[in-house]
């Protein structure tokens, strides 16, 4: 079709649309078209809204996804949604579904109702787009005249329309058949399906054309990130590259910080607080530059996240926050910087401290629901300084403790590089305090069966045992480590598709509000997807039966979090021991006297006993280590 005979023919749409009725391609003739009606202007210009929004520049603008069913519309706008707002970037998906399930659910499939489908939905995103929002539009959308429509009614309001064509085969898409239609369709019991007794017509010019054979969502959904990245719709985002921030200092600043920590006021610190040390250093927390200030402590208290300059949220649900007594307040007031020393040795300066009240009930309360020194982490912030002290933090060198592990203590942009090396395309983390069993191994290897099935060639595992502070009865790190190297071996894991590394937080036991904080810093760490588990960051309740947290809620939790839409959420499973097939495996309801649930008060008593449990309850040598472990504590009891 020639340029001039499509522009008439858009023209005469727009002509058809003004008439004083029109038909609805059901027969019916709708309500008379209003004639006496006149535009109101806006007193809020875009700048303005762009502002409001924590935004320099206006953004808004719509992108239509354009493509047969099963093209990967949905899917590809859905990543983009995330990967943007994860930038602070408004955007706002519209779904063809979804809108017939509401604004156009009066309307049939006819090419009346058809066209009247697309020009509702392109009026609803340009008034996203003026907002200052990136619409982002899924429609088949089958015929170019309707396209061009959509096109006019946004540059008519100068407003940036991206047309892209999501270029999948006929064949592709009917073996996807996500909806089952094709196959309504070939029965005949859809009438004008697009595609088999309905005609696509291909875009002719569109901005982008998206080939998705071969190609994963992620990658997909890059080619339209640069596509807006080169039209100054959004800032560059160089995600493969992107490092988080140390704060470790290099070469004369470090000789220099060094010689100026010796006629610093020094400030003792604890095993504890060198932890979160190494924690801000290493970059886990970022973009905290040091322990928080009374305005970040706040917000992260109060809101479970830290809203930046530009406007942009990040999550960050726990205080990272270093205790002082009155005595050292008093003595280091009003020193421009501050060295902390650790066991007689000087690890950071921290300069410009900020001291304000450590108000501990209140801290408590908000982030573990409860203040009762029963509570093992409570117990040690009831006994630490009245008064918090924050900073930016200048750190010497890596946090090393010399115990054998450091070369499991990867950073996270050591993570990244790992991942890079390994050509990852998906990262899932699995984070756990306790030793693995098959059940949990099920659920590791049912989520990379699931990434691959949704077209990742290589997605990569990262098991991320916690290896800072744990309480007393807890398993010890290096039994752990030991029993994740024995799984590995045994290759219950997949060891070419496993990365195994430390993560170095304390073990805070804050239920849901502590889940966040682990999923926020396997975020940091390059993972992309996120496995919770069942009461990931829980305890029994130190004053009462039962647990102290709902073991379903930090998995609910996550899905609404601020500041991780850039994580994917895998649901947990449970798993239990099935006694008719002798392994572990997903529960199931209809069968239940089927399933053995070995609870963790039982592994341990047949670990101290020096009894085997079931056979596939885990890998023999990794419950060796284990059982050898709890022998060890019984023989010295």
């Amino acid at each position: 079709m020639s340029l001039e005979i499509r522009k008439k023919k858009v023209n005469d749409t727009f002509e058809k649309y003004n008439i004083a009725q029109w038909g609805n391609g059901n027969g019916r003739v709708c309500a008379q078209v209003a004639t006496n009606v006149v535009e109101q202007k806006h007193q809020v210009s875009r700048a303005k809204r762009s502002k409001a929004l924590g935004s320099g520049a206006f953004r808004g603008s719509t992108v239509w996804f354009t493509g047969l069913s099963g093209a990967g519309k949905t899917s590809i706008a859905f990543a983009l949604e995330a990967y943007l707002v994860s930038k602070g970037i408004p955007a706002y998906g519209l779904d063809g579904d979804n809108i017939r399930t509401g604004l156009n659910k009066n309307l049939g499939f006819s090419k009346e109702d058809r066209e009247e489908n697309i020009r509702r939905v392109a009026e609803v995103a340009k008034l996203f787009a003026d907002s200052g929002v990136v619409c982002l539009c899924s429609f088949v959308s089958p015929f170019a005249e309707d396209r061009e429509v959509a096109r006019r009614i946004h540059t008519d309001s100068d407003l940036p329309f991206f047309e892209v064509f999501i270029d999948t085969p006929l064949e592709v898409c009917e073996q996807r058949d996500t909806k089952g239609l094709y196959k309504k369709a070939r029965d005949g019991q859809i009438k004008g399906f697009t595609g088999i007794t309905q005609e696509y017509e291909r875009p002719e010019a569109p901005e982008l054309v998206v080939q998705t054979v071969g190609r994963t969502i992620e990658q997909s959904t890059m080619e339209v990130i640069k596509l807006l990245e080169s039209q100054d719709i959004i800032p560059r985002f160089d995600s493969s590259t992107i490092e988080v921030e140390e704060l470790f200092i290099y070469g004369n600043r470090l000789s220099s910080a060094q010689e100026e920590a010796t006629r610093l006021p020094p400030i003792d610190i604890t095993d504890l607080d060198l932890q979160w040390v190494q924690v801000l250093s290493e970059g886990w927390a970022y973009p905290l530059k040091g322990f928080m200030r009374e305005n970040e402590y706040l917000q992260a208290l109060h809101s479970n996240c830290l809203t930046l300059a530009d406007g942009s949220v990040v999550n960050q649900s726990v205080p990272v926050v270093l205790a002082v007594d009155t005595a050292t307040k008093d003595r280091v007031a009003g020193a421009e910087a501050v060295t902390l020393r650790h066991a007689g040795r000087a690890v950071a300066v921290l300069r410009s401290p900020e001291f304000y009240p450590h108000r501990k009930e209140e801290r408590c309360c908000r982030q573990f629901g409860i203040y009762h020194t029963g509570h093992p982490y409570i117990k040690m912030i009831s006994e630490s300084g009245d008064w918090l002290v924050g900073g930016n933090l200048e750190v010497f060198e890596r946090i090393r403790w010399n115990d054998g592990l450091d070369a499991y203590r990867l950073t996270p942009n050591e993570l990244r590089r790992k991942f890079r090396e390994l050509q990852a395309d998906a990262v899932f983390a699995f984070q756990l305090r306790n030793p693995i069993h098959n059940g949990h191994a099920l659920l590791m290897q049912d989520t990379q069966r699931q990434l691959i099935e949704r077209g990742y060639k290589k997605p990569i595992l990262l098991l991320h045992p916690l290896g800072g502070w744990t309480k007393d009865d807890d398993v010890p790190l290096e039994v752990r480590i030991n029993q994740h190297l024995a799984v590995l071996s045994e290759g219950v894991l997949d060891p070419k598709a496993t990365v195994l590394a430390i993560f170095p937080s304390p073990m805070m036991y804050a239920g849901p509000t502590e889940v966040q904080w682990h999923a926020k810093c396997r975020m940091n760490a390059g993972a992309n997807h996120y496995i919770v588990g069942r009461d990931p960051a829980g305890l029994p309740h130190p004053a009462a039966a039962g647990d102290l947290y709902d073991p379903r809620h930090g998995a609910m939790v996550l899905r609404a979090a601020p500041g991780l839409a850039h994580l994917e959420i895998i649901p947990f499973r449970v798993a239990a021991y099935d006694i008719s097939v002798g392994k572990m495996a997903f529960f199931d309801p209809t069968r239940k006297e089927d399933f053995d649930f070995i609870s963790g008060t039982r592994m341990r008593g047949l670990a101290k006993a020096g009894k085997e449990p079931p056979k596939g309850f885990m890998a023999p040598t990794a419950w060796k280590i284990l059982s050898e472990y709890y022998q060890s504590l019984k023989s010295k009891m």
